[in-house]
């Protein structure tokens, strides 16, 4: 699976602490082998009609929401639960 970054994803894992982006790698190869990998506690965000916008979890606190097209997962947004989810 090929990962497409969005500026808005770019932008937030620029403002991540420095131990939230030291497991991004990781949790970005896991989501590239195989989005269903248990370790990343993938779902689908509810709520949202038809838009399959799913989230992830990077850690406790940080989430962050992708979309299948394809082959291309696009990376939306990376934050803390409540402020990734509120924005996917």
């Amino acid at each position: 699976m090929n990962l497409v970054y969005t500026v808005r994803f770019a932008e937030a894992a620029a403002l991540l602490s420095k131990e939230a982006r030291a497991k991004l790698p990781k949790a970005l190869k896991l989501l590239a082998e195989d989005p269903r990998h248990p370790g990343l506690q993938v779902k689908k965000i509810q709520g949202l009609g038809d838009r399959e916008i799913f989230e992830a979890r990077l850690d406790q606190k940080i989430r962050l929401t992708f979309q299948l097209q394809g082959e291309l997962l696009i990376l939306r947004n990376i934050d803390d639960h409540d402020a990734c989810l509120g924005n996917p």
